[in-house]
């Protein structure tokens, strides 16, 4: 069964009286374990699209199918929880609580959820990451790759079925860009599915999918796109 299924999902925005057809039509299906980078000019609907996916905006029209259910017929809080269960999100700014051990915003989805058990389970988040002995420091106190680490152990935390990664390289230099690409490129081989918003074709380069937008519909959909790309270099 399909990770996730679109069948022409439309949206449209009503902005100053005016509507606003940001997707057009989108049919789209991802299988368990791809790793599919997003890519769009400004207002090609990419982050529309991203959005559908994440349960944070619902179609206008058409069908959202996730793990074989319709997410159209569920209320909102029916899809808070399933978005806390079932997805973990990267942001491009990371999204730490400032005054907060990296730890502790590990554990943030667990809080939420009253799941048990939460240090073990953020500690082992943050090895997996590579990052336990900075389990107690501040995010201030952390490089931007290992905030940027940190958040994708939260993500990870509460085992989902999806990693959605939006520009999560957009505030990295070239070097820890590349070393937070590789996480996610082995996390992709532990059989998770991540799904990355990216204007940069060497980060899209990591991924074994591309999929791209223009004016709110889908242009490209290559899964044979992944290719090698040199230490420092563009890919090839």
């Amino acid at each position: 069964m399909p990770l996730i299924r679109l069948t022409d999902v439309e949206k449209v925005y009503k902005m100053d009286g005016v509507e606003v057809r940001a997707l057009r039509g989108v049919s789209l299906t991802i299988e368990p374990g791809e790793f599919v980078a997003i890519m769009g000019p400004s207002g090609s609907g990419k982050s529309t699209c991203m959005n559908i996916i994440g349960l944070l905006d619902r179609p206008t029209a058409g069908t959202y199918l996730f793990e074989g259910q319709d997410i159209t017929r569920l209320d909102d809080v029916a899809l808070a929880r399933l978005r806390n269960q079932r997805l973990g999100f990267v942001f491009q700014s990371f999204n730490l609580l400032p005054r907060t051990p990296a730890v502790e915003n590990v554990e943030l989805p667990m809080v939420y959820a009253g799941t048990p058990d939460r240090r073990t389970k953020a500690l082992g988040a943050l090895e997996a990451v590579n990052l336990k002995a900075r389990a107690g420091h501040m995010p201030t106190q952390l490089s931007g790759g290992e905030q940027q680490r940190v958040a994708i152990a939260r993500a990870l935390v509460m085992s989902p079925s999806i990693i959605l990664a939006d520009e999560p390289t957009g505030n990295l230099d070239t070097t820890t860009s590349g070393e937070i690409m590789t996480l996610l490129e082995n996390l992709s081989r532990k059989g998770i599915t991540i799904v990355m918003v990216t204007h940069e074709a060497d980060i899209a380069a990591h991924a074994r999918r591309l999929i791209q937008f223009r004016d709110g519909r889908i242009v490209r959909d290559d899964h044979a796109y992944h290719r090698v790309v040199a230490p420092g270099g563009p890919p090839r």
